[in-house]
């Protein structure tokens, strides 16, 4: 192998550039949603569970509340979603999805897919890379500290 030191030779370089371009995607295929990829994340979460916890949304993608807070506060000023405090512990908020997060879902997901397929991706493919960085990730929280 070339010089291991070399830019072209780093993997996280790699996952870095590869990450940018996933944003890029994403940004533009979201735009006329008026959604960022974040909030995407947060309706992709919600659709798989309504009603959780602004904790729990946090722990499932891993955000801290310092960015998801002020993130659900501008999701419900446009309509995606509704915040309601626990009344039996305040100190919970529980998340729900509103008409149009539901009503959207379908376009949203076909828009989605359709940028993703317009990448060359096969689904044997997509799904080889996702056991690859599955893997990766793994390998990486285990890693010895």
């Amino acid at each position: 192998m070339e010089d291991f030191m070399l830019l072209k030779n780093q993997l996280c370089f790699a996952v870095y550039e590869t990450a940018s371009e996933f944003n890029k995607l994403y940004s533009s295929t979201l735009q006329p949603y008026g959604l960022t990829y974040p909030q995407y994340l947060v309706l992709l979460a919600l659709w798989e569970k309504d009603g959780v916890t602004v904790k729990e949304i946090g722990e499932k993608l891993r955000l801290g509340t310092g960015t998801l807070t002020p993130m659900l506060t501008r999701m419900e000023a446009n309509g995606w979603i509704r915040k309601e405090r626990s009344k039996t512990d305040e100190r919970r908020v529980y998340i729900f999805l509103q008409k149009k997060a539901l009503n959207e879902k379908k376009a949203i997901t076909k828009t989605v897919s359709n940028e993703i397929q317009s990448c060359n991706i096969g689904l044997e493919e997509y799904k080889q890379l996702m056991e690859r960085l599955n893997q990766l990730h793994r390998k990486l929280k285990e890693r010895e500290r």
